[in-house]
């Protein structure tokens, strides 16, 4: 009897063990992938994507896309800042919404952030959905309608893979992606 009864309370602690470790290893996950796909400068992305009617979530990974939360990285077409913005798309939407524009303005997180959060806003506006907004985000609006027109690319964003750009091909299904998994980490909160 006592051999039984040893037997059972081994056999419960080990299970107590297991499910320990597993909750601790999902914790451990989380914490990690959490490094991996930050919500750096959120009090900007909170507030300017609330203010366009942007998810936060998907600034997060367009972010996350273009500079990796860098706020002084310069790319090789001249593309500056936390939301690789040209100085011409910069200048043209700071003085749609009344501001100074400054082109070292954009390495400053929140001038950035606003910035392209407010681009992007009005992309999608004009296309109505996600990936042809990202799209044109990274390809130009010329080029989507050109694609469009031609029927290149659906209107509803569901032939992505039909983008001519191998680039912009690339860079609209790894935002898409990591949305989807910043909307998996975060979305409960």
């Amino acid at each position: 009897m006592a051999n039984k009864l040893l037997k059972i309370i081994v056999i419960l602690l080990f299970i107590c063990a297991i499910i320990y470790l597993a909750f601790g290893v999902f914790e451990v996950h989380k914490i990690i992938i959490r490094q991996i796909y930050p919500q750096k400068y959120s009090e900007y992305v909170e507030k300017y994507a609330e203010e366009y009617d942007i998810d936060s979530l998907l600034v997060y990974a367009i972010i996350k896309a273009e500079s990796n939360f860098k706020a002084d990285v310069v790319s090789k077409s001249n593309a500056v800042g936390l939301m690789q913005l040209m100085d011409a798309t910069a200048e043209d939407t700071a003085n749609k919404l009344g501001m100074e524009y400054n082109k070292e303005d954009l390495t400053n997180p929140e001038i950035n952030i606003k910035l392209g959060t407010k681009y992007f806003s009005t992309l999608y506006e004009t296309y109505k959905n996600i990936p042809i907004a990202l799209t044109a985000y990274n390809a130009g609006s010329g080029n989507v309608d050109k694609w469009l027109t031609e029927e290149t690319i659906s209107k509803d964003g569901s032939d992505i893979e039909n983008i001519p750009f191998r680039e912009t091909n690339n860079y609209v299904r790894k935002i898409l992606r990591d949305y989807e998994i910043y909307k998996d980490i975060y979305a409960e909160e």
